[in-house]
C-alpha cells in the first residue's frame, strides 16, 4: 500500500532529513586516515541520543540479513555498498566509504547515503562517485507530479550506461514515512513513461548504487554486507525526496 504524505507531513519528514544529511557531513568531515569505523559508529550513536532520535537500523531484522541488525549506521568500504556492519577496521588512504544513515524523529523518517573517498584517493573511484551523484540528480529531476516510476528509474540507468557500468535490480530505493521501508520499489534501471504514476505526496528514497566491473554481489559471512562480486570498488548515493505540485523536493539536505 502507498501512503500520500500531506504538506505538514512532509514537512515532519524535512526533520528528520535535516538531521540525516548533518549526520553524513560529520561522517564525511571525520571520515580520515586512522579513523576506525566504530569511532564513527559511537559519534552517529551518540549523536542520535543526544537529538531524542530513533535509529531505522538498531534491531532491523530483515529476510536479507542475518539476525538483528545492532548499530545505528551502514558503513560500508570499497568493494562493500550496501548494509555495511561497522566493525574494527581504521580506514586507510584511498578506501572508499559509503555512509548510509536513516533515523526517524517524532515518527517520521528520512534516509540517505553519501559515499566519500579517504585521503588521495583514485581517479576511477572518483569517477565511480560523481556518476552515483549524477544519476541521483538525474533521478531526481525526474521525479515529478504526472511522470511515471519508470522515468526515474531511466534517468538512473541513462546515466549509468552512459558512463559504462553495469546496473543491479536486486537492491534498490523504496519509498518511506513512518517507517523505512515502504512501498513502492524504485529500481535503478527501468522504462520511461512505464509504471506508477507520480502523485503529490508520495515520498521516496533514491538510491543509485554501482560497483565499477560488475551488476553480481554476494553477502559477507557476516550476515549483512553487500559486497561486488568480483571485489572492484563501489559507490552508492541517495536522498529522500517527495513529489509536491511545485516539483521534487529533496528533504535530505539544505
Amino acid at each position: 500500500m502507498i501512503e500520500l504524505k500531506s504538506p505538514v507531513e512532509i514537512e515532519r519528514m524535512r526533520v528528520a532529513g535535516g538531521f540525516v544529511h548533518q549526520m553524513l557531513s560529520e561522517v564525511a568531515e571525520l571520515a580520515a586516515v586512522g579513523i576506525n569505523l566504530m569511532d564513527l559508529e559511537f559519534h552517529v550513536r551518540r549523536r542520535i541520543e543526544e537529538r531524542g532520535a530513533t535509529s531505522c537500523y538498531w534491531d532491523y531484522a530483515p529476510s536479507f540479513g542475518e539476525g538483528p541488525f545492532r548499530n545505528v549506521i551502514c558503513l560500508s568500504v570499497n568493494d562493500a555498498v550496501l548494509h555495511g556492519l561497522p566493525h574494527d577496521y581504521a580506514l586507510r588512504d584511498g578506501d572508499v566509504l559509503t555512509a548510509d544513515l536513516a533515523v526517524g524523529i517524532d515518527g517520521w523518517v528520512a534516509d540517505s547515503a553519501r559515499t566519500v573517498i579517504v585521503g588521495e584517493g583514485d581517479e576511477q573511484d572518483r569517477r565511480l562517485v560523481r556518476c552515483t551523484e549524477e544519476a541521483l540528480e538525474a533521478a531526481i529531476e525526474a521525479a515529478r507530479a504526472g511522470n511515471r516510476l519508470g522515468d526515474v528509474s531511466n534517468a538512473i540507468e541513462e546515466v549509468a550506461t552512459d558512463y559504462g557500468y553495469p546496473i543491479n535490480t536486486q537492491f534498490g530505493g523504496h519509498g518511506l514515512g513512518r517507517t523505512m521501508h515502504e512501498d513502492p520499489h524504485v529500481s535503478n534501471r527501468g522504462r520511461a513513461g512505464r509504471g506508477l504514476k507520480l502523485r503529490p505526496g508520495l515520498t521516496i528514497a533514491i538510491e543509485p548504487w554501482l560497483a565499477r566491473t560488475t551488476d553480481e554481489v554476494y553477502t559477507d559471512p557476516d550476515g549483512w554486507t553487500i559486497r561486488s562480486a568480483d571485489g572492484s570498488n563501489t559507490a552508492h548515493s541517495e536522498h529522500t525526496i517527495a513529489i509536491t505540485e511545485d516539483g521534487p523536493q529533496v528533504l535530505t539536505r539544505p
